[in-house]
């Protein structure tokens, strides 16, 4: 009975370290299956936006469950001389992100514009930067790639990393602080996304290139869901667009890897740009107009309050009677 305190907080923290690895690899394994470069390097990965979350979420004491699912990720696609660097890449990236957000006081509920500028720029751009240079630099000291391929790699992997982080931090996190819709808003929500499904498998697999003509449901998402409507709508754009870069089917036909992976990183980045900063905009333009109707109600009830006492000193004065 007096060991059961000091055990219960490790339990827990090993149900978490699980519960994020097993998290992470799934992840990886969704996004091998759109591999661009050596069978490892893929324009969308996954587990950088989950190993994100998990520090925003959990803190930085979940690091060894993004350490180990990156090495077993790693180690099992065939060349275990480079996946411990890969995997060391792979959660200092994460780690880095999450400091940088941390030190320029990030908030969980994207309300405000900083905080979408601090996602793009510090977790995902600067973060990413360094598992895609660690991840690289780890290939081609293997010799898995030449020096001449060292920055074509370096932009998939980069990207990739970005992507990851885009797509999924501000989904999981819309989810997290949604309320419960009432049904006609529930019912416009999914009609939006149902209908982003059919634009893009149109667009993802038609010669034509069309597959801009999903940003006004991406624009309808942000500004009637902020981010509940608009990521769910960039994850979709992104994830059928990669599998169709993958493929190298409709507007990626006849498109050589490099042509691939400028196109489909040009339109996942503007996507997810586009919504991420739309939706933390309207969300504090919402924010901003709500603390004005609060102020007002406040004002209203002092001037209430105050109101018998107006009205009795603006009667005029009786006079005495005269003698």
């Amino acid at each position: 009975m007096l060991l059961r305190p000091r055990l219960r907080p490790w339990g827990k923290y090993g149900i978490h370290l699980l519960v994020v690895a097993a998290c992470y690899y799934a992840g990886a394994r969704l996004g091998l299956l759109q591999a661009l470069v050596n069978d490892q390097v893929t324009p969308l990965w996954p587990p950088t936006g989950i190993a994100l979350l998990a520090l925003l979420l959990g803190g930085v004491r979940l690091w060894p469950a993004i350490a180990v699912a990156a090495f077993v990720v790693n180690a099992t696609l065939g060349d275990s001389s480079s996946a411990f660097l890969i995997s060391a890449g792979n959660t200092l990236g994460p780690v880095v992100a999450f400091l940088l957000l941390k030190h320029f006081d990030f908030r969980l509920e994207l309300g405000r514009t900083r905080d979408a500028l601090a996602l793009v720029f510090l977790g995902a751009f600067a973060g990413m930067a360094v598992s895609a240079s660690v991840g690289t630099g780890a290939l081609m000291l293997t010799g898995a790639i030449d020096r001449s391929g060292f920055w074509s790699t370096w932009s998939v992997w980069w990207t990739g990393d970005v992507m990851g982080v885009l797509v999924l931090v501000p989904l999981v996190l819309a989810v997290r602080a949604a309320r419960r819709l009432e049904p006609a808003r529930a019912a416009e929500l999914a009609a939006l996304l149902a209908c982003t499904v059919v634009v893009m498998v149109i667009a993802a697999t038609s010669p034509v290139r069309l597959l801009y003509v999903v940003f006004p449901f991406a624009i309808w998402g942000a500004l009637r869901f902020q981010h509940l409507g608009a990521a769910p709508c960039a994850l979709i754009a992104t994830v059928m667009a990669a599998r169709g870069a993958a493929a190298g089917i409709g507007p990626f036909a006849a498109l050589d890897v490099f042509h691939r992976m400028v196109m489909l990183q040009a339109f996942n980045v503007t996507v997810a740009l586009t919504t991420l900063v739309l939706s933390a905009v309207i969300a504090e333009r919402n924010e901003a107009r709500r603390a004005i109707e609060r102020t007002c109600a406040q004002l209203t009830d002092v001037v209430q309050q105050y109101q018998p006492l107006l009205s009795r000193d603006a009667l005029p004065p009786t006079r005495p009677d005269a003698r």
